[in-house]
């Protein structure tokens, strides 16, 4: 019998945001908002922002800022084959992920890019 899997809110959000305002972006969270930094997991930058992480992260030729966010499953198998059958479109050439993490990228049918992870596998 094939586990059901089951989908929950992660503690991670990646804002995504273009070279030329990176600093001004990090400087917004840490200085302006004095938002605790996460240091942990430097040269990364983020924040506790609530009961969640904000990653604040420099990518090189985009235009403005996207948020993506963090989906936890209790099985990584059955999620993929689940959101296969929903028809959801999966992007794992979107952003790398470290050989052997258990996860996969997955969009949004508004083009929300969500992290999909095993849920002991979360960035925390």
């Amino acid at each position: 019998m094939t586990k059901q899997a089951t989908f929950t809110a992660g503690r991670n959000i990646a804002m995504k945001v273009p070279p030329h305002v990176y600093e001004a972006t990090v400087q917004f969270y840490r200085d302006v908002l004095s938002l605790k930094e996460i240091t942990k997991h430097a040269p990364s930058v983020g924040f506790d922002f609530g009961s969640n992480n904000l990653w604040i992260d420099r990518v090189p030729g985009i235009s403005h800022a996207e948020i993506w966010f963090e989906v936890v499953t209790n099985d990584i198998a059955a999620a993929s084959e689940h959101l296969k059958a929903a028809g959801v479109v999966r992007c794992d050439e979107i952003e790398p992920l470290p050989q052997g993490f258990q996860a996969f990228w997955i969009s949004s049918p508004a083009s929300i890019i969500h992290l999909v992870c095993k849920d002991t596998e979360s960035w925390a």
